[in-house]
């Protein structure tokens, strides 16, 4: 979708914005097992050990989770966070922030965690095809873009979306300055990346800048930077140096869903995964996942 139909699509819809959520949701009355809470430790950030994702098939700026909607969306964070889920997962890539600022009319901002990422590659497909001053200059702009967008002062937690670079920190140096100097600022309260490459996870888990690693991990390497048995070893060295770790891929970006249970159960056991991000599609798939990490409690 080219980016001024999107803007277009949600400039209509901010036309409907009181009816928006509303008559459509039902706050749930059952009971579930408490979500986890979770504190970072570089940073202070205490939320759920379990994530609402928003990213599940993302790509230019949509997803299966903006597939359904304003409405659908909204009702899906509001039962989330009806839950007990405090940590939610965006991107630029999934075109997440128009929507989530309509959850947070009904979420309360100061009791969540918000996560996002910046897609450098919008701006160039070649890590060293813009010039550092350039890269400063693309970086303030979405910076700024995202707050305005989600209609928040603060982004919890940033990330620089998909590194694949064995160099990537020098690769994309101008991006981690900005990003660094809005961390000092408070704008931002944690910094990160998100690895697609072996290599890269290597090399982010000895860049101090890396405060937080979204990282891909379950028991059959689906989806993932490698075989677990080459994954796990690197990922444990973020903790070592007193980095966190979110787990992504639980299940396989969906591939191993009939294999949950046993998903679920590895990750838990892992013994460093802070918190771990799942891309729920409907309340059903939240309120699953909520049972799931109850029954196969973190060691």
């Amino acid at each position: 979708m080219r980016r001024r139909d999107f803007l277009g699509r949600i400039a209509a819809a901010a036309t409907a914005a009181p009816l928006l959520g509303s008559a459509a949701y039902s706050k749930p009355t059952d009971r579930l097992p408490e979500v986890p809470k979770v504190t970072f430790a570089k940073t202070g950030i205490t939320t759920t050990r379990l994530a609402q994702g928003t990213g599940f098939r993302g790509f230019n700026r949509e997803s299966d989770q903006t597939r359904q909607g304003f409405e659908g969306f909204v009702n899906l964070m509001r039962h989330a966070y009806d839950r007990g889920v405090r940590l939610f997962d965006l991107a630029d890539l999934y075109g997440t922030h128009y929507y989530f600022r309509e959850a947070l009319r009904f979420i309360p901002r100061e009791e969540i965690t918000i996560l996002s990422k910046l897609w450098w590659r919008y701006n160039d497909k070649d890590p060293k095809g813009l010039s550092t001053a350039e890269q400063r200059r693309v970086a303030r702009t979405a910076v700024d873009r995202f707050r305005q967008e989600l209609g928040v002062d603060v982004i919890d937690i940033l990330l620089m979306h998909n590194v694949t670079s064995p160099e990537w920190d020098e690769d994309l140096a101008g991006y981690l300055e900005v990003l660094q100097e809005y961390r000092d600022e408070g704008v931002i309260r944690a910094l990160g990346m998100s690895c697609h490459t072996l290599e890269a996870l290597e090399r982010a888990a000895e860049t101090e800048w890396v405060e937080v690693a979204l990282t891909r991990i379950n028991p059959y390497g689906a989806q993932m930077d490698g075989l677990p048995d080459e994954v796990m070893p690197v990922q444990r060295r973020f903790k070592e140096r007193g980095a966190n770790v979110i787990g992504m891929k639980i299940f396989g970006a969906g591939k191993l869903l009939d294999k949950r249970d046993e998903c679920m159960k590895f990750a838990q056991n892992l013994g460093y995964l802070d918190a771990m991000t799942i891309g729920a599609r409907s309340p059903e798939e939240v309120d699953e996942n909520i049972r799931l990490m109850a029954k196969y409690s973190a060691v």
